[in-house]
């Protein structure tokens, strides 16, 4: 198979470790704390568990005495066995047999509804984690790879629960059992060639396995790689077909697949390998048990139904012991898929509520950037000491050169990202001291890429008040001007918008944004390049609405085309991390300074396309 190294010995006691800590975190839900009820079907599913067991031990016994009394004459028949008969007994041993499957199908069904719900759970917690995680966390990762440890962890919950209540345990109980009715009906010896096939099958299944692991490994990990560049290509459609890159995508996939083909072959022959040696094993073990029981036949110290009943036992622990390979390596594989998953639901949170943070009340909106300072990574810092305060119900504009950090203080706004340095308040409030939700609850933000979900325009301007009436919603969509729209659609609000939006054009995607903002109706509005996808006429008249809506609210507009933020009561402008002036727009013009020149350029940019 392999030389052990010192690095493959490390691989494989990490492999134990991570797979220990998995056991360790799935067995509790097993026996919650606090559910009775779980508790209750796992001790009456290992009930049902030891009387199949049971009956299957001694089936064998049946079939033994069948076999005799057709053997022998009834002078040297038990009474037991002349009271039934051949055919009463054979018909026990179908009878027995029956009762062990029926046994076990009854297992299942109690345990269902416990495998179940601790899928279900963990599935939510693993869903309510990845939400919790930073926008630095969800920037960094890809959403398909994401995606695909996510469905092989929890599909593996279910499967690790039920097999190792119900597989490894009862297995080791069945062996036990049957050596010892060898040794006691039969001799030692039967015993000492039984546990050492048993013996020599578990080690070579356990090694062969850890070997396989690594290759499966390797194979998920092509398949992550596979699947994550098709939904990358999948999600960039449209600029795949703008470059004419169908081909060049194509060729990412097949080298990915590629990859995974070449795993997969890998896992195939070691498969092949790993059946082989346990076929000859077992093969080995039950030859000698046979020829042992041939010779005790032919001496006269056992009888034709001990030779069969030896022979039943012995196909009694091969199907396990195949069953073990089986169980071994499915196990194995369950615990590296979900160890990924417990690695992803231990990845701290980098923004976290405090213990008891209070929930942030705002009564005026006044926002306060006092001397703040951050950077995405410390060698970059984007924001240079920023003081800045926004009034309550005041709006402020803050513009500048791309890469001059406008988005960058929205996004220290809503908390994606906590401050470096310095301290950004709300009414008072750092915003590192008030719980996150009640934050979120509190701003309205329109994106300059509104995304919708895959669902019903009604459904995408109800997500910002779940609770609101149809009268509300239409409301709101007609404050966004897009209600005329949207009923002159055959199916009206009930309309599907695709995968992100795409069956709408990019201004009505940003009217439905801006529709879903004014429901949520929040005392804080955040417009990052609200209207940036809207035509001229169109974004005169959300103008008009966003105004509208600004009315007694705290308004934070980041802006690129400085014709939409010229009523704004104050405009802010920034370069290089500083804010380099302020002021009103008159002020600003009549300053002829950075904000003058930007205002000229622009004019003279829309002169020319005119």
């Amino acid at each position: 198979m392999r030389r052990l190294t010192p690095t493959s010995t490390a691989l494989d006691s990490d492999h134990r470790v991570s797979g220990w800590r998995t056991i360790r975190k799935v067995a509790p839900y097993l026996w919650p704390q606090g559910e009775a009820w779980v508790k209750r079907r796992v001790v009456a599913a290992l009930a049902i568990l030891f009387l199949a067991k049971l009956i299957a031990v001694t089936t064998p016994f049946f079939y033994k005495a069948a076999v005799d009394a057709l053997a022998q004459d009834g002078a040297t028949t038990p009474a037991w066995m002349l009271a039934t008969g051949a055919v009463g007994l054979t018909i026990a041993y179908g009878l027995a047999r029956l009762m062990n499957v029926g046994f076990q199908q009854l297992r299942d069904v109690v345990f269902a509804r416990v495998g179940q719900r601790a899928l279900r759970k963990l599935a939510l917690e693993t869903f309510t984690h990845i939400h919790r995680l930073s926008m630095r966390y969800h920037i960094t990762r890809k959403t398909g790879g994401l995606s695909r440890i996510i469905e092989r962890g929890v599909k593996g919950v279910e499967f690790l629960l039920r097999f190792l209540l119900f597989s490894i345990g009862p297995l080791v109980l069945e062996l036990l059992m049957i050596s010892v009715i060898l040794w006691w009906v039969f001799d030692i010896w039967y015993l000492v060639v039984v546990a050492l096939t048993i013996g020599a099958y578990v080690w070579f299944t356990f090694a062969v396995t850890e070997w396989r692991v690594r290759i499966r490994k390797e194979m998920n990990d092509q398949d992550t790689d596979a699947n994550q560049k098709a939904i990358d290509s999948l999600l960039n459609f449209e600029t795949v077909k703008y470059f004419g890159a169908e081909g060049r995508e194509a060729a990412r996939y097949d080298v990915a697949m590629a990859g995974y083909e070449k795993a997969a072959l890998k896992t195939s022959y070691s498969l092949a390998f790993l059946n082989f040696g346990q076929s000859l094993l077992i093969t080995s073990g039950l030859v000698a048990v046979m020829v042992m029981a041939a010779l005790g036949v032919q001496d006269g110290s056992l009888t034709v139904g001990d030779f069969v009943m030896v022979n039943a036992y012995m196909i009694q622990i091969t199907m396990p012991l195949n069953f073990l390979g089986t169980v071994y390596r499915e196990i194995r594989q369950a615990l590296v898929d979900m160890g990924e998953m417990f690695d992803l639901l231990e990845q701290p949170a980098e923004v976290q509520d405090k213990p008891g943070a209070p929930a942030l009340k705002v009564e005026g909106g006044e926002i306060v950037f006092d001397a703040v300072e951050f950077g995405y990574v410390p060698e970059r810092p984007i924001l240079k000491g920023i003081s800045l305060t926004v009034g309550a119900g005041e709006t402020v504009a803050i513009v500048g050169p791309s890469g001059s950090g406008k988005s960058t203080i929205g996004r220290l706004l809503f908390r994606f990202y906590d401050v470096s340095a310095g301290a950004l308040r709300i009414d008072g409030q750092d915003v590192r001291d008030v719980t996150q939700e009640s934050l979120h609850g509190q701003i309205g933000v329109v994106p300059q890429d509104t995304v919708l979900f895959n669902d019903t325009i009604y459904y995408n301007i109800a997500y910002g008040r779940p609770s609101a009436s149809r009268e509300e919603v239409e409301a709101a969509a007609r404050a966004a001007r897009i209600h005329d729209f949207i009923e002159s659609l055959p199916e009206g609000y009930e309309t599907a918008v695709g995968e992100r939006g795409l069956k709408l054009s990019g201004g009505e995607k940003q009217r439905v944004g801006i529709a879903r903002t004014l429901l949520k109706n929040p005392p804080i509005l955040l417009l990052d390049e609200a209207t940036s996808a809207l035509d001229t006429d169109t974004e005169r008249d959300i103008q008009e609405s966003l105004r509208e809506m600004g009315q007694g609210r705290t308004v934070i507009t980041i802006a690129h085309r400085l014709s939409t933020v010229v009523d704004a009561d104050r405009i802010v402008v920034l370069e290089d991390g500083v804010i380099v002036e302020q002021g009103r727009h008159e002020e600003l013009v009549a300053a002829e300074g950075r904000y003058a020149r930007m205002w000229q350029r622009q004019l003279a940019e829309e002169e020319q396309a005119a």
